[in-house]
């Protein structure tokens, strides 16, 4: 049986060099992209949670009370407490650092979201179920239909 020939390499295309428009709509579409993923970031970060809400004062009185305990608890127990008192500790610093600017994000948010969501395809239910209030979506001139 003759063996088949294989066909010739392809020759490797010259890149063309892109224009200043494809250049600026790349970067729109980054900018519109960043925008968006900065926005659901803060809103996942800052979303009510379920239960009461711990203010400072009570986060320190239970570190306070986890130090006192400390000192004469059993091996275990003091594990458990050493690291009930380092996720205090990290919810007081988290508490101190809580100052996002949600007003920013949700304005940048707001310009972008509408042509970001029609060039990815994305519905009202969608920015919904992602959490973005209905007042933020009417902003920014998605709707539901």
């Amino acid at each position: 049986m003759p063996k088949k020939s294989t066909p010739a390499k392809k020759q490797a295309r010259a890149a063309k060099p892109m224009s200043d428009a494809h250049k600026a709509a790349l970067a729109l579409g980054r900018d519109q992209g960043r925008a968006v993923r900065r926005y659901l970031d803060a809103l996942e970060q800052n979303r009510p949670r379920r239960g009461r809400k711990r203010t400072r004062e009570s986060v320190e009185r239970r570190l306070q009370d986890v130090e006192s305990r400390l000192a004469e608890a059993e091996p275990m127990d003091r594990l458990h407490l050493i690291q009930e008192r380092l996720d205090l500790q990290a919810e007081l610093a988290s508490m101190a650092g809580n100052g996002v600017d949600m007003s920013a994000l949700e304005e940048a948010f707001v310009e972008a979201a509408a042509e970001y969501g029609s060039r990815r395809g994305l519905g009202y239910a969608a920015w919904r179920e992602a959490g973005v209030p209905p007042a933020v979506l009417r902003r920014a001139g998605i709707t539901r239909s």
